[in-house]
């Protein structure tokens, strides 16, 4: 029965690498399948590529039309600013304008109370003139 399965059962392999009875199998892998497979998957995502960029397109138009109808009420207010505080538009050119002017402050000479005869000097000019005159000290033991 052997026999019938393996041709050369009988014969003795005529090498070291010549088995007779060792077979491979030669329906394996269906490679146009596989391919076949591929090629639709790719056709299936272009497809549905495509219809994503329709649809897209097509809310992309609808919102645009419906944008573009304004409210009566809005259009006749014009550019009207909102109430106070508002937010800051700018904020690092607000702070660099906030120190530009405190530095001006600190450094230049002005009146703080023209009637009460307070004005103010540059830091530098008080450091000098508190050097020179010393920081008031208590009277008394403690």
């Amino acid at each position: 029965m052997a026999e019938l399965h393996h041709p050369h059962a009988g014969e003795m392999p005529h090498g070291p690498t010549d088995n007779v009875e060792v077979h491979h199998e030669e329906s394996d892998v269906n490679i146009r399948a596989i391919f076949g497979f591929g090629a639709g998957l790719i056709a299936v995502a272009i497809v549905v590529h495509v219809a994503i960029l329709l649809l897209f397109n097509f809310f992309d138009s609808r919102a645009s039309q419906q944008a573009a109808a304004a409210y009566p009420l809005a259009t006749q207010q014009g550019e009207r600013l909102p109430p106070e505080p508002r937010l800051q538009t700018e904020p690092r050119e607000d702070l660099a304008a906030l120190r530009t002017r405190e530095d001006e402050t600190l450094s230049s000479y002005g009146w703080v109370d023209r009637n009460a005869g307070v004005v103010r000097i540059p830091i530098d000019r008080a450091m000098e003139l508190t050097l020179q005159r010393g920081l008031p000290a208590r009277q008394g033991g403690r």
